[in-house]
């Protein structure tokens, strides 16, 4: 089931706190900070337009994965583009002699 539209999205208060910051500081002309990752284990966070050309490490439960935010991405969940589940596959059987 959806999030009700009069609630609008759900975007963890960390998030944008980390986010203008994060841009305080490249306003400062801290380059460095454009380039560092926001660590978070919201993935239940909708993606807004102010964090497209952000990099977010988003926690699959054992590993932060990296995800840099696109405009395709807005609406969508942080959880969406990381994985919490490995591909996994059947052995391959040796031929019997």
């Amino acid at each position: 089931m959806a999030r009700s539209s009069w609630k609008g999205p759900y975007v963890d208060p960390h998030l944008l706190e980390a986010i203008e910051t994060r841009a305080k500081k490249v306003r400062q002309g801290d380059q460095k900070a454009k380039q560092e990752g926001i660590r978070t284990q919201s993935r239940k966070s909708t993606i807004l337009p102010s964090f497209v050309g952000s990099v977010f490490h988003v926690y699959t439960g054992r590993t932060f994965l990296q995800v840099r935010i696109t405009e395709d991405m807005v609406g969508h969940t942080l959880g969406e583009y990381a994985n919490t589940r490995k591909p996994g596959s059947h052995p391959k059987r040796s031929k019997k002699k």
